[in-house]
C-alpha cells in the first residue's frame, strides 16, 4: 500500500507539499528527516513533517521523493516542536523556519553523520618548551599558553584570531602539530571536570544569584539584572560548574561576532572542555562540525550568536543569553524571529533553566520579572574594588566646540591622559562627517537611491550612503550650483580621530568603528593593543559600548547624544538609556575610580535627568509605566506590515486593502498606512501598517485568518510585502 509523506520545503508559500514515498527505502522514512524531492524545475531539500496512508490528490498530481538524506531525524522532538511553534507565531512557512534551524551545509545536503575533526596540539617538543622562551614573539607564546590548557580545533583556531604565521612557526619548530580524529563522542568531561584555574571569589549578592540559580530544576527563566561591572560572567562560570558536573551541556548566546573570542577565552581558561562556537564568520564547513560536535555531546558547551539558538544538545543543561537587550538577538532579514522569545521557549520545551543576563534589561523581560513570569536576581555592587562611576553633564549650548569636542571635556581629558589612563570617546556616527554640504547655495548631497544624506568618508576619498552602500569619489563641484566649496556638515569618528592626533600628539589614538574593523582579526588586534596600553584614546561607536572590560579607562565622554533623545521610534528613550549605562559602565572598571561625561544642548531634558539621578533601573520602570498609558508594547502586541514599491501608491494601495480586512475597535488598533521614517530606500519607497491589540491570542488568531485572503489580493503582486512579529525597529 502507497505512504505518503508531507514535506515542508524553504519556499515562502505557507503550506506543505505531499510526495509519494518510495517503497525501496534502506531505513524506513520518519518524521524529521530531509529528503531532496522535485518542485517545478528543481530540485529542494526539505524535512518530513507527517507521514500518512492516505492522500486527497489524484495519484497523475503526485511526483516521488528522489532522495531520503538521512537515517534517523535531525532534530530532537524539542527542537522540532520549537520550530513549528516560531512558525505559527512568526506568520511564516514551516520550511522557512525548519531550514533556519539547520546550518547551511545541511541545508545543501551535506552529511549530518560525525566525520573527522582537525585540531592543533603539542608536540612533545612543545610540551617541554616554556612561555619565557618566546618573549620576543607575542604572538606565538599566545598559541603555546592556549595549547598548554588543551587542543585547539580548527575553528577555535580561526574563532580567536590566533596569528596564521605564528602557526605555521611553531608548525615548523616542531612544536605543534595538525591532527585529525574521528568525531566520537568523547565525554570525559562528564566523568570528570577539570577546572583550569581557581574560581573567583565571589561577593555577597554574586553568591546569593548562583545559589538561587544552582538549586533550580527543570524550566525555570531568571532575569540576572547586573550594573555594569557586577561580575555577571563570574555568576555564569560558577553556574556552569554545577552543570557540568551534572554531566549537562551549555548553551551560550552573545549578541556580536566581536565579543565571542573574549567569551571564549574566559570560558576556555576556566574549563578542560571542547567549546563549540557558531557564528556568521565561520565557513559552512566549520559551523556545521561545530553543530556535529553538540549533538553528539562532545561539545560541553555551544558559544554563538543569535543562530546558534538552534543547535543540538545531547545533554541540554542550560541556556544563557548575555546582553540579552541587545537589537541585534532580533533577526531583521527573512524570518523575523527574536533569538531571546524562542530561547525562552526552548527553555521551556526542554525543561531546563534559561538565564537572561543585562545591566540594562528590556523593557519587554523587566515586566516579565515585575510581573513574575520570570524569577529576578540583582547584582547592585561592582565586583572586586571597583568605585560608583562620577557621572557629569556639559552643557554645550553657546560653547565653542572643535570637531564636535568642548573645552571642559578637552581639559578632563587632559588630566586623565596625564595621570596615565585611557579616555574612552564614544560617537556614534562613523566616517568623515554625516553629510556634504556646498558652503555657497548650501546644498546636501543626498543619496540618489535614498532619502538619506551621504556620508563623507575622507580617507577613502568617497562619499558612501550608510543604507543602500551607494557611493561615489568626493565630488568637487556641487551639483546644484558647480561651486568648488564643499565642506564636511556634522562630525564623524574620522574625523575626531584627526583632531585628536593633532590635539594629543603623545598619545596614541585608535578608532574602532565598522570602517576600521572590517578586516578579518582587526578587532581583535586593536583590543589586544588597548589591554598592552599602545593607545591611550579610544574613540568608537557603538561596538565599543558592548561587554569590552578596559581596566585602565577611568573617563568615558559620549559626544552628540541629542539625536537619540528625538527619534520616531518609540523604543528611541529605551535605546538611549541602554546605549548610556553601558557606555558608561566602560569607566573604572578595575581600583581606579571613573568618571562619565555627555556632551548635549538638551541638559534639562527630563529624560537625561531621570537616567543619571535614578539610574537605569529606575529609568526603565518609569519608561515601562510610560508605555502602559500609552497601550505600547510590552503592554499590548504589535505586528508591523512593510510594503516597498517603485511606485508609493502601488504599497500604499495594497496596506489599504489589507487594512480593510482587519478589525477596528477599542481593544484592537490599526495605524497607517503611512510611509516609513527613512520614505525611500534604494530607489524604493517604503509604507507601513501598525496593528496592535491588547490580546496576544487575539491578534494571532485574526492573522491567521486573514493572510490567505491577503496574499490573494492584486495589488501585493506589484510590491514586496512583509510582516514583522514584535518589530524592534520602525525604520
Amino acid at each position: 500500500m502507497p505512504q505518503f509523506a508531507e514535506v515542508a520545503l524553504p519556499v515562502p508559500m505557507r503550506q506543505n507539499f505531499t510526495y509519494q514515498i518510495p517503497t525501496n527505502l534502506a531505513w524506513p522514512l520518519e518524521v524529521g528527516m530531509r529528503v531532496r524531492v522535485p518542485f517545478g524545475r528543481q530540485q529542494l531539500i526539505g524535512l518530513v513533517v507527517n507521514i500518512s496512508d492516505e492522500c486527497a490528490l489524484p495519484p497523475q498530481q503526485l511526483k516521488a521523493i528522489n532522495v531520503v538524506l538521512d537515517s534517523s531525524p535531525l532534530l530532537s522532538e524539542p527542537l522540532y516542536k520549537l520550530t513549528l511553534w516560531a512558525a505559527r507565531y512568526y506568520l511564516c512557512s514551516q520550511g522557512q523556519m525548519l531550514t533556519q534551524a539547520l546550518p547551511v551545509a545541511l541545508r545543501k545536503g551535506a552529511s549530518a553523520a560525525p566525520e573527522f575533526i582537525s585540531y592543533y596540539a603539542l608536540t612533545d617538543k612543545g610540551a617541554a618548551a616554556t612561555l619565557a622562551s618566546l618573549k620576543r614573539s607575542p604572538a606565538q607564546q599566545k598559541i603555546l599558553q592556549q595549547l598548554q590548557q588543551g587542543e585547539l580545533t580548527t575553528e577555535e583556531v580561526q574563532v580567536l584570531e590566533l596569528s596564521k604565521t605564528a602557526i605555521k612557526a611553531l608548525k615548523d619548530k616542531d612544536w605543534i602539530g595538525l591532527y585529525e580524529r574521528p568525531l566520537v563522542a568523547d565525554r570525559h568531561w562528564r566523568e570528570q571536570l577539570e577546572l583550569g584555574e581557581q574560581p573567583l571569589k565571589l561577593n555577597k549578592q554574586q553568591a546569593v544569584a548562583v545559589a538561587a540559580l544552582t538549586v533550580q530544576t527543570g524550566y525555570q527563566c531568571t532575569l540576572l539584572e547586573g550594573i555594569t561591572g557586577s561580575g555577571k560572567t563570574e555568576v555564569y562560570l560558577s553556574l556552569l560548574e554545577t552543570v557540568l558536573k551534572q554531566g549537562k551541556q551549555a548553551l551560550i548566546l552573545v549578541p556580536e561576532i566581536g565579543l565571542t573570542p573574549q567569551t571564549i577565552n574566559r570560558f576556555k581558561r576556566r574549563f578542560n572542555v571542547t567549546i563549540a562556537v557558531i557564528h556568521s564568520g565561520l565557513t559552512d564547513k566549520q559551523r556545521l562540525d561545530a553543530w556535529r560536535q553538540a549533538r553528539c555531546g562532545e561539545a560541553a558547551i555551544i558559544i554563538g550568536t543569535r543562530s546558534a539558538l538552534f543547535t543540538p544538545m545531547m545533554w541540554p543543561g542550560v541556556i544563557i543569553l548575555d546582553e540579552e537587550h541587545d537589537a541585534s538577538f532580533k533577526q531583521q532579514e527573512g524570518v523575523g524571529y527574536h533569538a531571546r522569545d524562542l530561547a525562552v521557549m526552548r527553555g521551556h520545551l526542554e525543561d531546563i533553566p534559561v538565564v537572561l543576563g543585562s545591566a540594562t534589561p528590556s523593557l519587554e523581560t523587566l515586566h516579565n520579572a515585575l510581573n513574575g513570569r520570570y524569577a529576578h536576581l540583582q547584582l547592585g555592587e561592582r565586583a572586586g574594588g571597583a568605585l560608583k562611576v562620577r557621572q557629569g553633564i556639559i552643557d554645550i549650548r553657546n560653547l565653542p566646540l572643535r570637531a564636535g569636542m568642548s573645552q571642559p571635556l578637552l581639559n578632563e581629558m587632559r588630566l586623565h591622559l596625564q595621570a596615565g589612563n585611557q579616555v574612552l570617546l564614544f560617537l556614534n556616527r562613523r566616517g568623515f562627517a554625516p553629510a556634504l554640504i556646498c558652503h555657497e547655495c548650501g546644498y546636501l548631497h543626498e543619496c540618489d537611491r535614498c532619502d538619506a544624506f551621504f556620508t563623507v568618508h575622507q580617507a577613502l576619498g568617497e562619499i558612501r550612503c550608510h543604507h543602500c552602500g551607494n557611493q561615489y569619489a568626493i565630488p568637487r563641484q556641487c551639483h546644484h550650483c558647480g561651486s568648488t566649496m564643499l565642506q564636511g556638515q556634522g562630525i564623524g569618528t574620522e574625523q575626531l580621530e584627526a583632531m585628536l592626533t593633532k590635539e594629543f600628539p603623545d598619545y596614541p589614538v585608535v578608532r574602532i568603528d565598522r570602517d576600521t574593523t572590517s578586516r578579518k582579526g582587526s578587532l581583535e588586534k586593536q583590543l589586544a593593543a588597548i589591554h598592552r596600553g599602545e593607545y591611550k584614546i579610544l574613540v568608537g561607536t557603538q561596538m565599543l559600548a558592548k561587554g569590552h572590560h578596559f581596566p585602565d579607562v577611568t573617563l568615558v565622554g559620549l559626544l552628540d547624544v541629542d539625536g537619540a533623545l528625538f527619534s520616531a521610534d518609540f523604543r528611541a528613550p529605551e535605546r538611549f538609556g541602554q546605549l548610556y549605562t553601558q557606555v558608561a559602565g566602560r569607566a573604572g572598571r578595575a581600583s581606579k575610580p571613573g568618571t562619565v561625561l555627555l556632551q548635549t544642548h538638551q541638559s534639562d531634558n527630563p529624560l537625561l535627568k531621570d537616567l543619571l539621578h535614578r539610574g537605569y533601573g529606575e529609568f526603565a520602570r518609569s519608561q515601562l509605566s510610560e508605555r502602559q498609558q500609552a497601550l505600547l508594547p510590552p503592554a499590548w502586541h504589535m505586528i508591523l506590515i512593510k510594503a516597498e514599491a517603485h511606485q508609493a501608491s502601488d504599497a500604499d494601495t495594497f496596506l489599504a486593502e489589507f487594512a480593510a480586512l482587519l478589525p477596528q475597535d477599542n481593544a484592537f488598533e490599526v495605524i497607517g498606512p503611512m510611509p516609513a521614517p527613512l520614505d525611500r530606500k534604494a530607489g524604493k519607497f517604503r509604507r507601513q501598517l501598525l496593528v496592535q491589540a491588547a490580546d496576544r491570542k487575539r491578534l494571532q488568531q485574526v492573522f491567521e485568518q486573514l493572510l490567505p485572503q491577503a496574499e490573494a489580493l492584486t495589488s501585493g503582486k506589484r510590491c514586496r510585502w512583509s510582516l514583522d512579529r514584535d518589530p524592534q525597529d520602525l525604520l
